[in-house]
């Protein structure tokens, strides 16, 4: 079983990924992919941090993400993760109407979510 400490590894490492998709002109297939990734691994994170059960769809982790920031004052990045998974099946699979995103705006998020993340753990 990965520990908060591994799933904050894996999405630093989703992260660089992200850093280097968004820039002009955005690679949205490798932004929304590894930017989902790498929020859900934040959430997992912080789920076995407080040692809740983490599902391993990413429709549990738009739940856990909406518990995070009620019970514990995470931002909410629910809807961050629903949007990138449209637009990552878009990218896959060409038929799928996905949100209007800022890749910038998205990056950014990303980051400050994950560093929120890692401070949490770090400081519980």
């Amino acid at each position: 079983m990965a520990s908060p400490a591994d799933k904050m590894k894996l999405a630093r490492r989703h992260l660089e990924r992200v850093q280097v998709a968004w820039d002009d002109p955005a690679d949205w297939a490798d932004l929304s992919f590894y930017g989902l990734y790498a929020l859900e691994a934040a959430v997992d994170a912080a789920l076995l941090f407080h040692k809740k059960e983490v599902q391993p769809a990413h429709w549990h982790r738009v739940d856990a993400a909406k518990q995070l920031s009620s019970e514990h004052g995470l931002d909410d990045v629910s809807e961050l993760i629903r949007d990138l998974n449209e637009v990552r099946k878009r990218e896959a699979y060409g038929d799928v109407i996905a949100p209007e995103l800022d890749a910038e705006e998205v990056a950014t998020t990303i980051e400050e979510y994950i560093d929120a993340v890692a401070t949490f753990v770090d400081e519980q």
